[in-house]
């Protein structure tokens, strides 16, 4: 990553909506947005409730579900 985030140890807790529960990530978002821009995906949090729930992060969901 170009620029580091000096806030990787800032934790977000409960207000991360991610239900992947074995997830070493959770409400660290530097982290969890540096994981999934490099798998070209979006983290939970561009997500409502349901569509969160299905797991598919990646952007072609993303947008199908903003037309």
């Amino acid at each position: 990553m170009a620029n580091a985030c000096g806030n990787t140890k800032i934790d977000i807790g409960k207000a991360c909506n991610c239900s992947y529960s074995p997830c070493s990530r959770k409400g660290l978002c530097c982290e969890c947005l540096h994981y999934h821009r490099l798998r070209k995906e979006l983290p939970a949090c561009y997500f409502n409730v349901d569509d969160e729930k299905s797991y598919d992060r990646s952007i072609k969901h993303y947008i199908s579900k903003h037309k």
